[in-house]
């Protein structure tokens, strides 16, 4: 199955992590959504901080009512209700708050966002570097197969062949250059026993450069090309999860590096700080929830006084041609207050109570979100630490095999080292490399991971 994954080299951006990093802060459905909350939580603060509607009151008497100063057709009243003082700006602390909270939550979102892209991109530079790292053992093998083909066969013709011999050299896979399959492997149990093969050009061992050997090789081989496969359809996966971050088609090409390198930040890491805590934006929010309760509590107790309304009462009146009254047909206007009277003190009580509660518990969210934000801190840390040693010592390691196994190559070429020896060699180095890409990915990771506890993100 071909990969998505394109490598572009020479023309491949140094900042397109960055670029990712951008299409996610825009395109995420998550951050997306934390963001409409907080804008959404923003409309609270004009809603809660206004005056309830004035009610209007309009009465038309469908027969005019008679008075000594004329004739009632109509009455109009208008009252506004004023609640007590200092309701409406806790109202309006509470709600900013509030919308404050929400912003936290939208930076947290937007920064977990950005450390599973981080995350995501370092497995596949990984596993890239995997797949590369074993197509390069697959040709080095085929190398030492073609040197070992060239000893056997050297060395069969320094004695006498046998038939059956003869037969499976000439009947492997691609000639000269080929090998037998496993399925035809008894052939090699038919060889003469009396097939004199000089030690001094065979090796240590007959069966280092005979077809044990090269099956020994094709062995390997396969289990490198068996590999590869799994690498790449894991590879697919990650493709998927990394496109899913930044909402678009699961099978998009992603242009990745052609090498994985250290995280070159230069960010000084050490233990957690005071810093670590006022920067969060989890522990912000929880913080911003305790302040507004706060303000909540205030404004309940203040709900418990009375609201004052002020209103007005306009009647209108007709003329009465029976009166002669001065007042005859004029309307008549009054002035209106009205109380509450918040005798029912239990649902206040009740209110303020469930505020001091609600408060009491973000506090002690608060602290245990800090012990957990300075635990992952600390795991964070040691796996920058580990993943920093481990890069210098299978960078140490790695060369001291491949300089190892380049000399021990010169020496099977010349029948000084056994098969056995070279291939021992050439799997350490294999394993270096891999464990060396493994730890710059781990050494990444960690410190995105660092950088997303301290809240610091390359985009705000």
């Amino acid at each position: 199955m071909a990969s998505c994954v394109e490598a572009t080299f020479a023309q491949q951006k140094a900042d397109s992590l960055m670029h990712y990093l951008d299409l996610s802060a825009k395109n995420n459905p998550t951050v997306l959504q934390k963001l409409d909350e907080y804008q959404a939580a923003l409309q609270k603060v004009p809603q809660a901080s206004s005056l309830s509607d004035p009610e209007l009151t309009v009465g038309v008497f469908l027969s005019p009512m008679e008075l000594i100063s004329g004739n009632q057709v109509a009455d109009i009243q208008l009252m506004q209700m004023f609640p007590w003082f200092g309701v409406l700006k806790n109202a309006k602390d509470e709600m900013s708050l509030m919308a404050k909270a929400k912003y936290e939550s939208f930076r947290d979102a937007k920064l977990q966002v950005f450390y599973e892209v981080q995350r995501t991109w370092y497995e596949l530079q990984n596993v890239q570097q995997e797949i590369l790292i074993s197509e390069k053992n697959i040709e080095l093998l085929k190398t030492i197969e073609r040197l070992t083909q060239i000893k056997f066969k050297t060395g069969a013709a320094g004695g006498k062949i046998s038939p059956t011999l003869s037969e499976t050299l000439s009947n492997a896979p691609g000639g000269n250059t080929g090998m037998q399959t496993m399925g035809g492997s008894s052939g090699a149990t038919q060889i003469s026993a009396s097939t004199s093969m000089p030690s001094s050009s065979m090796g240590s061992s007959s069966n280092d450069s005979g077809l044990a050997g090269l099956y020994r090789i094709q062995i390997e081989i396969g289990d490198l090309e068996n590999n590869i496969a799994l690498l790449k359809s894991q590879q697919n996966t990650l493709i998927a999860t990394f496109n899913s971050f930044l909402n678009r088609p699961l099978t998009t090409t992603i242009s990745l590096p052609e090498d994985l390198k250290p995280d070159s930040s230069g960010m000084n890491f050490s233990n957690p700080s005071d810093s670590l805590l006022v920067n969060n934006p989890m522990l912000g929010m929880l913080k911003y929830e305790q302040e507004s309760l706060n303000a909540r509590e205030k404004m309940v107790s203040r709900m418990g006084y009375p609201m004052v309304g002020v209103g007005v009462d306009y009647s209108l009146i007709n003329k009465n041609p029976m009166y002669t009254s001065s007042m005859n047909g004029k309307d008549m206007i009054m002035p209106m207050v009205k109380v509450t009277l918040p005798i029912y003190r239990k649902k206040y009580k009740a209110m303020k109570a469930e505020a001091g509660l609600q408060r009491s518990a973000t506090a002690h969210g608060y602290q245990a979100a800090a012990n957990s934000l300075q635990t992952d801190y600390y795991q964070a840390l040691q796996s920058y630490q580990d993943a920093s040693r481990r890069m210098i010592l299978y960078e140490s390691q790695g060369q001291l095999a491949k300089q190892s196994l380049n000399i021990m190559i010169k020496t099977f070429s010349a029948s000084g080292a056994s098969l056995t020896d070279v291939l021992q060699v050439r799997q350490q180095m294999l394993d270096y490399d891999l464990k060396k890409v493994e730890a710059v990915a781990n050494y990444n990771t960690a410190i995105a991971w660092l950088k997303r506890l301290n809240a610091n993100s390359q985009i705000q």
